[in-house]
């Protein structure tokens, strides 16, 4: 029997290795790499940022965002939702000392509608709002994201040449503390694996992702899909919005970029347990049985290899090391890519380990009536775990 599990877990690591979209070479996705021609006519751009209880970082990001170098017709609105901070007046102050030929709006998101997720609630205030001036693209971008002079440019080119109705960037997340070092790697690297960049972008995959901090998106392509409000419900909103776009013909990209990057830092375990928690139950449909097919799945890819590598019966070394060897060779690019020393990518078993307890959280909070926290929201509402 051991033997058995020895050479299922190699078999699924010869899988995901050779035959998964490729999803952990991440220098194939990496933006800041791709040489990107210049176009000659600039489409015009509205940025919509939701912003809730962001006062430390919403300053730093209008400033971005009004420092972009884009030769074209761009405007920024930055929504409001209901903060119970200073972020709304920290936002018109960086606005209004930015210097920016760019218009830019601060408004207040409307009383959150029935059947809403907030965030997606103030992107749709924003949206409307750009409907006065009718942008060719949308660029959603988070209030805790600064993004390089030359990001929007290089984006708009992205999607003009390549036809793209939808393009989004995973921004650099911090990877200082202990914390963030074990977890933050692992986060991105699950992520390619559950969406691979080159599924996403195959028009014949039913693979769709993107990444909610960086979006730029058609606005024919929104309203082929009959605007936000088709996925008003979503708790992963851009992954949703991706979906949607690809099922109703649109070409989409992800790719991953350093030159943007996140503000927020997560000092201990528990604030990057609580990041996963919010949404992980989610990724399971709130299944019940897919939580436990879930666990097993994790136990068996990544805990049992290192676990059967110290077995006292040598006959499951050879595959149980094979097997580790291929999970470990597969975690480095993204070890890597942080720039950590590749040692932590032997810790690869102890993050997904913290991560399958984050998404069992996830699934008592939900049954709680606890789900999909997010700035003092619960998002998640409760259904039969079955």
């Amino acid at each position: 029997m051991v033997i058995l599990f020895s050479l299922t877990t190699f078999t699924i690591w010869l899988v995901l290795f050779f035959a998964w979209g490729n999803f952990w070479r991440i220098w194939e996705s990496d933006f800041d790499r791709a040489q990107i021609p210049v176009l000659r006519i600039w489409p015009t751009v509205t940025a919509v940022i939701p912003a809730r209880n962001e006062a430390v970082s919403i300053a730093e990001a209008v400033r971005a965002l009004a420092a972009q170098n884009y030769a074209g017709k761009f405007s920024i609105i930055i929504v409001d939702d209901h903060s119970e901070d200073r972020t709304s007046e920290l936002a018109r102050n960086a606005a209004r000392e930015a210097g920016s030929g760019f218009p830019i709006c601060v408004l207040s998101a409307p009383e959150l509608a029935s059947g809403w997720t907030g965030k997606l609630w103030a992107l749709n205030a924003g949206v409307l709002e750009s409907s006065k001036s009718a942008p060719q693209f949308l660029w959603f971008t988070d209030a805790d994201v600064i993004h390089a002079p030359e990001t929007l440019q290089r984006l708009v080119s992205c999607a003009e040449i390549g036809k793209l109705d939808l393009t989004s960037l995973m921004v650099h997340l911090n990877a200082q503390t202990l914390a963030e070092r074990l977890l933050i790697p692992p986060f991105l690297y699950l992520f390619l694996m559950l969406y691979p960049p080159k599924w996403i972008a195959d028009r014949h995959a039913r693979t769709a992702g993107a990444a909610g901090g960086c979006i730029v998106l058609r606005r024919t392509a929104l309203e082929r899909i009959g605007g936000l409000g088709a996925i008003r419900g979503e708790i992963i909103d851009d992954c949703a919005l991706a979906r949607a776009v690809k099922k109703s013909g649109g070409k989409i990209w992800m790719g991953l970029t350093r030159a943007s990057r996140s503000l927020r830092s997560y000092g201990n375990l528990s604030e990057i347990r609580d990041m996963i928690a919010r949404t992980a139950f989610t990724q399971l449909k709130y299944s019940a049985l897919f939580l436990v097919g879930t666990m097993l799945g994790l136990a068996l890819t990544f805990l049992l290899p290192v676990i059967l590598a110290f077995s006292t019966d040598i006959r499951v070394w050879p595959f149980a090391l094979a097997a580790w060897c291929l999970m470990t060779a597969s975690f480095l690019p993204a070890v890597s890519y942080y720039r950590l020393r590749p040692i932590w990518a032997l810790l690869l078993a102890l993050a997904v380990f913290v991560y399958g307890y984050a998404t069992c959280l996830s699934a008592v909070r939900y049954w709680l009536g606890r789900g999909g926290q997010w700035k003092g929201r619960a998002q998640a509402r409760r259904t039969s775990p079955w």
